[in-house]
């Protein structure tokens, strides 16, 4: 019989039972609210074309791929579209080549949609939600303190994201962790791709430690699934969450438009062609759905293992698993 070292769990018993309660309360929490919670697969017949995800493939007997959710958000938008109502989720899900620290390949998210929800309301919402699960898993709720994108930026790089050329981008990446000299052919000149950068080694690590630091009013290159805003179709109705620089919550104002959200699709699948990635194919379901009709509402993912780890003063996400992925 072969014998292993390794067979132990990475968490002691009291960080798996911060784990139950946490999981305890964030289900209270939308009981409360009356969201209703729901289950949606999660294998599908798409990736997601984001350029920052590699999803994970799981080959068939037929010789085709299914794919494990990076994210429920696809599913659950169908669900909205068949008039689901409110709706909540919590469940594994799946992202290649993210191991560390502060990342896993297969990690617990919360992932949840308010009708009618402007984006402040989701802010407030959002933020009352990580305290909840903090409180329940013996750490200390925070107050949490709202920049712009913009601010954010200026406050932190002394640069406006909105007006930077690539070549400005490019010259304040170079005074930054985690620079290298073969960093700007592997980029390209993608404005999107250098405030990624910039945001994730100058600015989100720098927003402060007092509390929960909340970004609001994103470029409208950085907006995702976001919509831009009506008025000032320049920003984007998206917001991040953030605890002593790591990233919590990435939350938005849904977008709607079956024919934009194509079209961004598109784009980042240039965008990954750029950077040397496949091209994903796009999730025709979803369009769709967008097409019947998505009704007016606000969405957000929670990575629950990360919020854990800091409720707990854990170093690593590790020690609030009782095994990481592969063990």
């Amino acid at each position: 019989m072969t014998q292993s070292g390794n067979w132990q769990p990475t968490a002691g018993k009291p960080a798996l039972r911060n784990r139950a309660a946490a999981l305890a309360a964030a289900r209270q929490f939308f009981h409360q609210r009356g969201v209703l919670e729901v289950e949606t697969p999660a294998l599908g017949n798409c990736g997601v074309t984001d350029a920052g995800i590699v999803s994970l493939a799981v080959a068939r007997p037929d010789g085709k791929d299914w794919w494990l959710r990076s994210s429920p958000e696809y599913h659950m938008k169908r669900l909205l579209a068949s008039d689901s109502g409110d709706i909540y989720q919590i469940g594994k899900v799946f992202r290649a080549g993210e191991e560390g620290s502060h990342h896993q390949s297969e990690f617990t998210m919360a992932e949840w949609y308010r009708l009618g929800f402007v984006l402040e309301a989701m802010i407030e919402e959002c933020c009352e939600f990580i305290n909840a699960v903090t409180t329940a898993a013996g750490g200390n709720p925070s107050k949490p303190r709202i920049h712009s994108y913009r601010e954010a930026f200026l406050d932190t790089v002394q640069l406006d994201p909105l007006e930077a050329t690539p070549e400005q981008l490019i010259t304040v990446a170079r005074g930054l962790p985690g620079w290298h000299d073969h960093l700007q052919q592997q980029l390209s000149s993608d404005r999107s791709i250098w405030l990624d950068f910039i945001a994730s080694h100058g600015v989100y690590p720098r927003l402060g430690n007092s509390g929960l630091q909340v970004v609001r009013d994103y470029p409208a290159e950085q907006a995702m699934l976001a919509r831009l805003h009506p008025e000032a179709p320049q920003i984007a109705e998206r917001f991040e969450i953030f605890l002593n620089g790591v990233e919590l919550a990435n939350g938005f104002r849904e977008l709607r438009d079956s024919a934009e959200q194509r079209q961004r699709f598109v784009g980042d699948n240039l965008k990954r062609a750029a950077t040397g990635l496949p091209e994903m194919a796009i999730d025709e379901n979803l369009l769709a759905a967008l097409d019947f009709g998505l009704p007016d509402c606000c969405g957000v993912a929670v990575g629950l293992d990360r919020v854990l780890m800091l409720a707990g003063g854990h170093r690593i996400l590790a020690e609030t698993l009782s095994f990481p992925p592969g063990r």
